[in-house]
């Protein structure tokens, strides 16, 4: 796993985000980034992984898009979004807060069957909706789970639980996600979050629920990873420096991701 110089508490404790990411001007809406709006999406590049090195480095997970989907090419590649700026601005974030070594020069992207992942104590998912891990990937994250890491499900809402839920018993038959409730230490890792009733940034209505992974399912045992039900937190911090949302909203969702960094590496 990533070695990590700890970040002592008389750094940054409790800092406000606002003025870390320059603001920009304002976009017209998220679901230009959605593909609707009118606007063409473009096909994806993506760049090479970089070399372990010690540092924390944000790890996102790749899967095959079901065959009906479509997928690849100049297709809504769904494990990609928010790349790169939303790990970008992330651990630009990271750095300015915090004396984690952080790699800021680029992202990891990874199966879940690639021996590289367990050198990284977390990893994020994004759209498990549409995620169907195959034989090798069941075997490789509950061996980099047994091994200490860490899972982030991030970007589902709505009917998308149906199917995360379903992938989830494939890998471990028995664990049932948790609601977590703010009292949780995860949310008092590095910043006192205050409120966890927080809202989709582009489904208005739809209210966040946090559900925790635990060992045996017992909340006193090892968090084992965590899901984003109902939130898109990437999406917040993608859009970042342009005044898309409003800055609390953004601040929020960093926020929390600086928590759920904080937590793993220092248990």
């Amino acid at each position: 796993m990533t070695s990590v110089s700890l970040l002592p508490r008389a750094f940054g404790w409790r800092v406000v985000l606002l003025g870390v990411l320059a603001l920009g001007v304002v976009v017209p809406s998220a679901s230009a980034q959605r593909g609707g709006g009118g606007r063409r999406r473009q096909a994806q590049t993506f760049e090479p992984n970089l070399p372990y090195d010690g540092k924390f480095t944000y790890v996102r997970i790749r899967y095959e898009l079901p065959q009906s989907f479509g997928g690849f090419g100049g297709g809504d590649i769904k494990w990609a979004h928010d790349y790169p700026r939303g790990e970008r601005n992330f651990t630009k974030v990271m750095t300015a807060l915090s004396t984690i070594r952080t790699q800021q020069n680029g992202s990891n992207i990874l199966t879940l069957d690639d021996p590289a992942l367990t050198k990284y104590p977390i990893a994020f998912l994004t759209e498990p909706g549409f995620w169907r891990p195959n034989d090798l990937e069941i075997l490789g994250l509950r061996k980099y789970i047994a091994k200490g890491g860490f899972i982030v499900f991030d970007d589902f809402a709505g009917e998308h639980w149906n199917n995360f839920e379903e992938q989830l018993r494939k890998v471990f038959p028995k664990l049932r996600p948790i609601p977590l409730t703010l009292d949780h230490p995860i949310f008092d890792s590095f910043y006192k979050i205050k409120t966890i009733d927080l809202e989709h940034p582009y489904y208005r209505g739809l209210r966040t629920v946090f559900y925790g992974l635990f060992e045996d399912n017992d909340p006193k045992k090892r968090l084992l990873g965590i899901a984003n039900y109902n939130f898109d937190m990437s999406e917040f911090w993608e859009f970042s420096d342009e005044g898309m949302f409003p800055v609390d909203a953004e601040n929020e969702a960093f926020k929390i991701g600086v928590n759920y960094i904080i937590y793993v590496l220092t248990r």
